[in-house]
């Protein structure tokens, strides 16, 4: 006999769902003020919001979000796509954004490129097919395809942790000025043989136009700018490797300047194990300003990324423009800061 519910059966078990009516009747206030709480809590006094949540859990309420978007074209999502899930900057700045958007009571739909910019447009492609309110993407570079789908989308489009002119709206710093600024600070401290390390270079074109920041200004004083590339995604283990190679290949190096703080502390950590003292013998840079690079020894120079504030002003914005508001300026740069450790 089969397992299988008829469409009768199965109608029936959902009109027995709980409803909006009955938890506005559990709680006791009107299903408005219910639909206040699931639509802008901030907006609903705290002991009311908090005697609607109790009530939403004794019954069992479940909202239906695709109901909503269905008619209205709309919906209480916001589509976020980042890069990467293994790495600490992006899980900061997801922090930021979801934070930030659970207060004006929306939710995110997080999607993973993996660097592929082919699977960026697909995701794009899935969520806004999911009527999302509106859609944070990683950097400025898109495949064609994916930028015009975007420049056609009528909802706002927020691009973050790049800086420049794109989409819609932007929140991010400027990668190009930050390699010049940590090349600067090395070539003040007196260092002339540099060399720059990083991985996935291809696909993480930020780390790149850092790199392109360190070598104009090398190339400026008359200096070489070597690069070693690895294809494997940052880890501690590829900042050791790394610092091998160019201690063995590239002989006299005095300092290299490491595309993140990953790979940075991998390779200080490293130099531990094996005698090389840092910064002796040579001296460590990297980029992202991650807590664990102020806890080594030594101390790690890097640079700052505000990454946290980047997600949260990027939140603040995208919520102002799905409100009718004016966002000005819609080109935000957040900055950086140079962090001086003892590494170099």
């Amino acid at each position: 006999m089969s397992n299988s519910e008829s469409p009768e059966r199965r109608k029936r078990r959902g009109a027995d769902n709980p409803t909006l009516a009955d938890v506005a009747r559990e709680s006791g206030v009107s299903t408005i003020t219910v639909s206040r709480v699931l639509n802008s809590p901030d907006s609903v006094r705290q002991a009311t919001r908090e005697r609607v949540e109790a009530a939403i859990e004794r019954v069992g309420y479940v909202r239906n979000m695709l109901a909503g978007s269905l008619a209205s074209a709309n919906s209480r999502f916001i589509a976020v796509i980042v890069p990467s899930l293994s790495n600490v900057v992006f899980i900061e700045v997801i922090h930021g954004l979801q934070t930030t958007f659970e207060k004006h009571g929306y939710q995110i739909l997080l999607g993973n490129t993996e660097y592929d910019m082919r699977r960026e447009h697909e995701l794009v492609q899935t969520f806004l097919g999911w009527s999302s309110s509106a859609l944070v993407i990683t950097g400025l570079r898109h495949d064609e395809a994916c930028t015009a789908m975007l420049r056609r989308w009528q909802k706002p489009v927020m691009e973050i942790m790049e800086l420049g002119q794109g989409i819609d709206l932007n929140v991010g710093l400027s990668h190009y000025d930050a390699g010049r600024c940590m090349a600067r600070h090395l070539l003040d401290r007196g260092y002339r043989r540099i060399v720059y390390a990083g991985s996935q270079m291809d696909g993480n074109y930020r780390a790149r136009l850092r790199y392109e920041g360190h070598r104009d200004l090398l190339q400026e004083h008359g200096l070489e700018a070597p690069i070693e590339e690895w294809p494997d995604a940052s880890a501690l283990e590829i900042g050791a490797k790394a610092l091998r190679h160019v201690m063995v290949q590239r002989p006299g190096t005095e300092a290299i300047h490491f595309a993140d703080d990953t790979l940075a502390t991998g390779a200080i950590l490293d130099a531990n194990r094996a005698g090389i003292r840092v910064p002796d013998d040579v001296a460590i840079a990297g980029f992202t300003g991650l807590p664990f690079g102020q806890h080594i020894t030594p101390r790690l120079t890097t640079i700052v990324s505000p990454r946290e504030a980047i997600g949260r002003i990027a939140a603040e914005q995208v919520i102002a423009r799905i409100e009718g508001k004016a966002v000005k300026p819609s080109v935000y740069d957040i900055g950086f800061e140079l962090c001086v450790g003892e590494s170099a």
